[in-house]
């Protein structure tokens, strides 16, 4: 097949038909989705990568040396949650599952934002910014409720950090198993606002389109080559006018 990449009222309604037709679509998203919240991207132009360097503030290594660096980085987000709010990108998703098209969500985001939005699938293979747990005790804490402190400590004098994987760490592998079963059973496969670089993430669109998935981008700019379709658009504009084809052909 020819790979789309027109951005018109036609792409958006074979993209809807195909996703109708097929359904059992996963979507892997990554920090483009979650920008329009307002939260900074990663490795984008402008990016936190470009201006901090992320072995140095969220390396699993600098953690155990200093985890004020990483807290400096987090500390204001992880208190100011409540003010994030998921955008019309999540909200879609998360309408696309309850008509029962997307089965699941792979989110490379620790924001949580997918799940706030309503999505019940979610597989956050990066972890969560918003559980906070003690290092020593092994004690929760929701974000933002945690202690102050730069970085807080628990009740019993442990440092908390937040329940996410930090560069030099593994996945959790019962996680990431199921991402790659999601994976390789689904039909379509939409890659939504990520760079489809950073591994092991990287490799499911792959393992998607080796099992005969048909892959969707939706970018401000291509990154996987192998795309069935392409989108080139924001996240929160494609989605919701692919969820409003959707609509009209379950009322066909």
């Amino acid at each position: 097949m020819v790979k789309k990449n027109i951005d018109s009222e036609a792409l958006y309604k074979e993209v809807a038909r195909l996703m109708a037709d097929r359904k059992q679509c996963v979507a892997l998203t990554g920090a483009g989705v979650s920008a329009e919240s307002g939260i900074p991207t990663f490795r984008s132009k402008g990016g936190l990568w470009e201006k901090y360097d992320p072995i140095e503030f969220a390396s699993i290594e600098a953690f155990r040396k200093d985890p004020s660096k990483y807290w400096s980085l987090r500390g204001e987000f992880i208190k100011d949650y409540d003010r994030y709010q998921p955008n019309k990108a999540h909200l879609a998703l998360a309408e696309l599952e309850h008509v029962g098209i997307v089965r699941c969500v792979i989110t490379q985001n620790i924001d949580g934002l997918h799940k706030k939005a309503g999505s019940k699938n979610v597989i956050e293979i990066h972890g969560n910014l918003m559980e906070i747990i003690c290092l020593v005790c092994g004690k929760g804490y929701k974000a933002p409720h945690i202690p102050d402190g730069m970085p807080p400590h628990c009740s019993c004098g442990g440092i908390l950090k937040p329940n996410t994987v930090l560069f030099g760490e593994e996945l959790p592998v019962g996680v990431f198993m199921k991402a790659k079963e999601e994976s390789a059973s689904c039909r379509i496969m939409l890659l939504v606002g990520t760079s489809a670089i950073v591994q092991p993430a990287a490799s499911l669109p792959y393992l998607a389109k080796q099992n005969g998935a048909k892959i969707i981008e939706i970018n401000i700019e291509k990154a996987f080559p192998e795309a069935d379709y392409f989108i080139i658009e924001k996240a929160g504009t494609a989605l919701p006018r692919i969820v409003a084809e959707v609509n009209k052909f379950s009322h066909e």
